[in-house]
C-alpha cells in the first residue's frame, strides 16, 4: 500500500488537525526545544515543532515512510527505528519526546515507554488508542502489517488508561492527564460509558521530570473531560 494513499486522506488530515490544535491549547513550554518525534509516519506533525523553532529528530519504523519524511523536511535528522526491536542504540537526550499515535502499534509498549524515558530529559507527550476499563490491562491486538499506518510487526495493543498512567509513573516523577480532549469523536468525554462498537478511543498523557503548574492538567484519571476551548 502506498504510504501517501494511507496517510493523505480527509480522515487523517482532520484527525491530525484536531490533535495538534488541542496540544497548542495546553500552554506547555514547547518553543525552541530539542525534540525527538517517535513514530513520525510521513511527518504530518513535524512542522508543529519546526514552526516553534525546535530542533527536531524524527524516528519512524517503516523505511518507505522515512523516505517521504526526508523529502518533506530535508533539515530534519530522520532515522529508521522500530521500537519493538530487541536492541536499540542510545540516541542521546532530548528535552521533549513526542509520541502521538505510536504506542498502540507496538507489541512491547512497556519496553517502549522505558526507552522513551531514557531519551527524555523533560517532557514526554504521549497520545494513544486506549480501551475502556478501570483495571490496568495492556490488551494485545492484531493489526495489518501491510498498512503503512499500522504496526510494522502486525501486533499492537489497546491498553487501558490505568495501564498507561501506571507505567508512565514508573518512569517519571510527574504524570498528568489533560482535563480537555480534542474536538474529535475518537476522544471520549465520559469514561463511564463504553465506546460505540468499532470506534477507536484515545487519550493523552503528559509525563514530566519536574512538576507542572497548569490548571488544565490533573494527576488522576478524570472520569469526565470537556472539549478544549
Amino acid at each position: 500500500m502506498d504510504p501517501l494513499s494511507s496517510f493523505a486522506t480527509d480522515h487523517y488530515r482532520r484527525h491530525n488537525s484536531r490533535r495538534l490544535e488541542h496540544l497548542a491549547t495546553l500552554s506547555l513550554d514547547l518553543a525552541g526545544r530539542k525534540v525527538l518525534e517517535v513514530g513520525a509516519g510521513i511527518g504530518d506533525h513535524t512542522s508543529f515543532f519546526l514552526d516553534r523553532g525546535c530542533r527536531v529528530t524524527a524516528l519512524e519504523g517503516r523505511p518507505e515512510n522515512v523516505e517521504i519524511l526526508k523529502s518533506r523536511f530535508p533539515s530534519v535528522e530522520t532515522s529508521w527505528l522500530d521500537l519493538d526491536d530487541d536492541e536499540i542504540r542510545h540516541l542521546g537526550r532530548f528535552e521533549i519526546v513526542y509520541a502521538y499515535g505510536v504506542l498502540y502499534h507496538l507489541a512491547e509498549p512497556r519496553r517502549a515507554i522505558a526507552r522513551m524515558s531514557a531519551w527524555c530529559s523533560d517532557l514526554l507527550l504521549l497520545e494513544t488508542c486506549v480501551s475502556f476499563g478501570i483495571e490496568a490491562a495492556v490488551n494485545p491486538v492484531a493489526e495489518d502489517a501491510a498498512d503503512p499506518s499500522q504496526s510494522v510487526r502486525g501486533l499492537g495493543c489497546r491498553p487501558t488508561r490505568r495501564w498507561v498512567i501506571e507505567v508512565l509513573r514508573s518512569q517519571f516523577a510527574h504524570v498528568y492527564v489533560p482535563m480537555t480532549q480534542p474536538w474529535h469523536e475518537e476522544f471520549p468525554l465520559d469514561w463511564s460509558q463504553p465506546a460505540l462498537s468499532g470506534r477507536l478511543t484515545r487519550a493523552i498523557f503528559i509525563a514530566s521530570r519536574r512538576p507542572i503548574e497548569n490548571p488544565l492538567l490533573v494527576k488522576e484519571l478524570p472520569d469526565r473531560q470537556v472539549r478544549a476551548g
